[in-house]
């Protein structure tokens, strides 16, 4: 049985730092394709960064790009997503999602939508000063 438990977040100034993480157990991390999507308030769901389990190489949506890090350690089986340089806008509840089929997640980055096999329960991280 797939699960997936996320922690790291909470509250921070603009412009800090957060590590957020995503354990993960019941599967194999290698095999599946990982990403972290967001909601915030009002908004739809997107996925903001997801590495494919075809060539391990990261994608991003342009809202993040060059301030969040995707990682993942198979053998501890957790994801990380390293969040630098947060906005307000930035603020939002994160989910780590995993699937088993093959992605190319240079189309799954920044839509609006995008469904994957298993979710965490989510976290919330907020902005504000």
């Amino acid at each position: 049985q797939v699960q997936l438990v996320e922690s790291g977040g909470g509250l921070v100034q603009p412009g800090e730092s957060l590590r957020l993480s995503c354990a993960a157990s019941g599967f194999i991390l290698d095999a599946y394709a990982v990403a972290w999507f967001r909601q915030a308030p009002g908004k739809e769901r997107e996925a903001v960064s997801c590495i494919s389990q075809i060539d391990s190489t990261p994608a991003y949506s342009d809202s993040v790009k060059g301030r969040f890090t995707i990682s993942k350690d198979n053998t501890k089986n957790v994801v990380y997503l390293e969040m630098n340089s947060l906005k307000p806008e930035d603020t939002a509840v994160y989910y780590c999602a995993v699937d088993p089929s093959p992605m190319d997640c240079s189309l799954v980055v920044g839509v609006v939508g995008a469904d994957f096999g298993s979710w965490g329960q989510g976290i919330q991280v907020t902005v504000s000063s």
